[in-house]
Parts: C-alpha cells; structure tokens; sequence
C-alpha cells in the first residue's frame, strides 16, 4: 500500500524545508510507501527556490502560475496523488508528522474510512493562543455538527486522512479554492456517509507575526462554506 501526504505550500519559505525532512523521516507503519506531493501555490518569496532543491524520489512538486487559496491546491494534490490513503498535511509546522501512525491506524484496520485529528481532544500537547479564534472554531464546528448530524470536534484541522475510495468519491467534486475546503470536505464525506473517526493530536500554533494566515474574515467566509455545501449543494 502506499500513504500520499499531500503539502499545500504558500509562503512557507521558514518552515518548508524543515517540514518536508520531518514527513521524509517518518517511520511508517510495515508494508506502507510513501509519496510526498507538495503543491506551491504561486507564492511570492523563496517557498519555490527551496523546493526546487529537494531531490527525492519520494517528492514529486507541483507549481501553480496563480495563487488560488489552500482549496485550490489541496484540489490539485488530490489530483496528483496515487496512494491507497491520502492525508493532508500543511506547510506550516503546527502539525507535527510523527503521529501519522496514530492517525492511519484506524483506516489500516479497515475500521475507518476517514480520519481527522482533533486540536480539541486527547491529551497531547497544544500551544495556548487566541481565545477568539478557538472561540470561533467552536462555533463553526458545532454549526457544521447542527446540519451534518456528526459529533466532530475540530471541522478546521489541518490533519484530514482519506481511503482511496472516498477520495476517488470527492476529488471531482470540490470546488472550494480558499478556506472553504474544510467545511466542503466535511460535508462531503457526512453526504457520502463514510465511516469517520477522530483522533488527538499535538498542535503547535503560530500567532500571525510568525506567519498564522486564517483571519476573521475567514472565519465568516466559513459560515456561508458550512450552509452552502449542506445545504445547498447535492449528493451527486
């Protein structure tokens, strides 16, 4: 079996690197490749020029000619990917990659479909931030909950895992380009009634001056993301 990590990248030139040597260092659990898919989303500072240096097998990189938003370039590492799991990882070193066997072992039991990791449960270590913005995701996860009928906690983690199938079952369907694309998948994997687990995870957050991008207005982008792709968008 083989584990694509997809990377969406904007301006990450701090942290890019580093990030891409700790998912390369990953001991994986038996009888599972890896694939590495890093897509820059046309990014302005030195996020490109570091990549270009990576020479992997395992990586293969992918460069967009317009920036679109973090939806717009996990769509194309969906595209891009070929493993049997594909789990998202972003660029930023808030999530760590050494618990990627925790978050694959419920798909590689065959007891879960997808996975999320939550900032909210389990016992492991997060930075203490902003009170509004973990305000906020409260707010939104509990809204999403309401129109899903799911008992997430976190719909705004960055550590989503999918099977094959659900991917194969969604890739062609998504449509969000920014932030969006967490509440799209979401509701998408509640309408294709997959098996969903969550697991705890560490979360080293970063405060805007060390590069944090999602602001306010993405937090109220969000409410009308979570009503349209419930509501307004189909099952088909």
């Amino acid at each position: 079996m083989k584990l694509s990590i997809i990377i969406p990248a904007y301006n990450e030139a701090p942290t890019i690197a580093e990030l891409v040597r700790q998912v390369r260092s990953v001991n994986l659990p038996d009888g599972l490749e890896r694939e590495i898919v890093v897509v820059d989303d046309c990014s302005t500072d030195e996020t490109k020029n570091i990549l270009q240096t990576i020479n992997d097998a395992e990586v293969r990189l992918c460069f967009k000619d317009k920036n679109e938003g973090k939806g717009s370039a996990v769509r194309l590492g969906l595209q891009q990917a070929t493993g049997d799991i594909i789990l998202l990882q972003d660029a930023d070193l808030e999530y760590d990659p050494a618990e990627y066997p925790k978050l694959l072992a419920p798909i590689l039991s065959q007891r879960a479909d997808v996975v999320f990791g939550s900032r909210f449960v389990g016992s492991e270590a997060k930075r203490v931030l902003f009170f509004w913005h973990y305000l906020g995701n409260r707010f939104l996860t509990a809204l999403s909950n309401a129109l899903t009928n799911l008992s997430l906690t976190d719909i705004e983690t960055g550590y989503k895992v999918f099977s094959r199938p659900v991917v194969d079952s969604l890739k062609d369907k998504l449509t969000a380009k920014r932030f969006g694309i967490e509440p799209e998948l979401v509701a998408r994997v509640a309408k294709g009634k997959w098996r969903l687990y969550e697991i705890g995870i560490s979360y080293y957050g970063r405060t805007y001056a060390e590069g944090k991008k999602v602001g306010w207005r993405d937090g109220l982008a969000a409410i009308w993301f979570i009503v349209k792709y419930n509501i307004f968008t189909g099952r088909k």
